[in-house]
């Protein structure tokens, strides 16, 4: 079975999600989080870094409840990311 590849828009709120996980994270370590998540450090770190776009449904709500916040929160804040930001063409 193939994946479809992940639009632009798909890409972003994953990216966006990693940036609210890091945030509610605060100076807590990374591996700290992982560990009372029942994860790898690594596979938080690639969900933080946008690496992983759209990580497991059971991965999420394991760190939403490690980090105190709500599915709800994180699908609402997430749902509002409504386009990626444009390239810059003097970068391409």
């Amino acid at each position: 079975m193939v994946r479809t590849p992940l639009t632009p828009l798909e890409r972003e709120r994953g990216r966006f999600l990693g940036v609210l996980l890091r945030q509610a994270r605060g100076e807590r370590s990374m591996a700290e989080i992982a560990a009372v998540a029942g994860i790898s450090a690594e596979t938080l770190r690639k969900i933080e870094t946008g690496r992983a776009p759209t990580p497991a449904f059971f991965t999420i709500a394991a760190l939403a409840t490690t980090l105190g916040l709500g599915l709800d929160e994180i699908a609402a804040r997430c749902a509002a990311v409504t386009e990626p930001p444009e390239e810059d063409s003097a970068a391409a």
